[in-house]
């Protein structure tokens, strides 16, 4: 059996439960599928697809075979093209939210509104320049539109388990809260951020002694 290219979101899942309780969050809100900021809406994958790839299952292949034709690879770059379009919403003048108009969107990947209208309709992905652009443009990058869909929760896992460990390392930011500031403890922030990719046996440990060495007095 050939050896995984990056971890199972299940994996990642694990790793991020043995961190909750320890920083005080519950599991319902950090790991929270539905709604702005969720785990569907951080990676562009439908609701149903994500609560199967914590179960375990694999949603479509992670790595095509050659049976894959380049019009579902299209189709996904476009799904999640117009994922993007119906989720980062711009401000409206009344206090509401609206889509972005496609001229304003094509504009910043230096394309026409009709052009990109027609490669909506047709399922036809822009090529990566252009497609990087576009997801630029609603702050991601050219992976959101690219990745796999384990691969693409996984990212979105990843970072929340950074986020824990740089919690979990500096004692700081508001509770409930991830993402704290790195220039509260730059030393903290670094070793949580090199320790992400360590096996939890061994990351646990030196995890509890850099705990320990931050809480004593200065």
């Amino acid at each position: 059996m050939s050896a995984r290219l990056f971890p199972e979101p299940t994996d990642t899942v694990e790793r991020i439960v043995a961190l909750i309780g320890r920083a005080g969050l519950d599991r319902g809100d950090v790991l929270r599928v539905e709604g702005e900021g969720g785990l569907a809406f951080a990676s562009g994958l439908a609701v149903a697809e994500v609560e199967a790839l914590l179960r375990g299952g694999r949603g479509r292949p992670d790595r095509p075979d050659r049976a894959a034709t380049d019009t579902a690879r299209h189709r996904q770059v476009v799904d999640r093209i117009v994922f993007l379009r119906s989720t980062r919403l711009k401000a409206a003048e009344d206090g509401g939210r609206r889509t972005y108009p496609l001229a304003e969107i094509a504009a910043s990947a230096g394309m026409s509104a009709q052009w990109l209208d027609r490669m909506l309709k047709t399922g036809r992905a822009p090529n990566l320049d252009h497609a990087a652009e576009i997801a630029g443009f609603f702050g991601e990058g050219i992976e959101f539109l690219t990745d796999p869909p384990a691969r693409a929760l996984d990212r979105v896992l990843q970072q929340i388990h950074t986020d824990l460990l740089v919690r979990l390392l500096t004692d700081s930011g508001p509770a409930g809260g991830l993402g704290p500031s790195c220039e509260i403890n730059t030393v903290a922030c670094h070793a949580a951020r090199a320790l992400a990719d360590v096996p939890d046996d061994t990351a646990q440990p030196l995890i509890a002694l850099i705990e320990s060495v931050a809480k004593l007095p200065r």
